[in-house]
C-alpha cells in the first residue's frame, strides 16, 4: 500500500523513516520524496499487512498521512487516448491497451508529470 506522508516544519529534520522502520520492523520503500528545511512530501510504499501500523506510527510522530488506494483519478469522459501520459510517467502507470489508456494506479508515486502533459486536463491526482 502506498502512503503520502506530509512533514510538518517541526519535525522535517528528525529521523522520522528511520524511526518507524526500526519501531514497526517494517520495510518502507521511499518511492518519492520532496524535503527541504520548511517541509516534506513523501510517498512510500509498505506491506499491506503492516500499513495499519506504519501509519499510525507516524501519525504518533505529528506526520499526516494520506492513504493513497487511487492516486491518480483518469476523468474517462475527457481522455483522448493519445498517449502523452505514457510517454511522460517515469514510473509506468499508463500503458495502451488495445486503443485505449489504462492506469495501474499501484505504481503511481504522484509525481504529476501526466497531468501537466494531458492536453485534455483529464488527469488529476488524489492531494488530501
Amino acid at each position: 500500500m502506498k502512503l503520502l506522508l506530509h512533514v510538518a516544519p517541526g519535525i522535517v529534520r528528525k529521523p522520522i523513516v528511520s524511526s518507524v522502520i526500526l519501531e514497526t520492523k517494517a520495510l518502507i520503500n521511499i518511492e518519492r520524496a520532496k524535503v527541504d528545511a520548511v517541509s516534506g512530501e513523501i510517498v512510500v510504499d509498505v506491506d499491506s499487512e503492516k500499513c495499519g501500523e506504519v501509519k499510525a506510527a507516524f501519525e504518533e510522530k505529528g506526520v499526516r498521512v494520506v492513504l493513497l488506494e487511487n492516486p491518480i483519478i483518469k476523468d474517462e469522459d475527457e481522455c483522448i487516448h493519445c498517449g502523452a501520459c505514457i510517454s511522460i510517467c517515469p514510473t509506468g502507470t499508463f500503458r495502451f491497451e488495445g486503443s485505449e489508456v489504462v492506469a495501474d494506479a499501484g505504481k503511481c508515486v504522484q509525481c504529476a508529470a501526466c497531468v501537466l502533459a494531458c492536453p485534455q486536463r483529464a488527469l488529476r491526482l488524489i492531494l488530501k
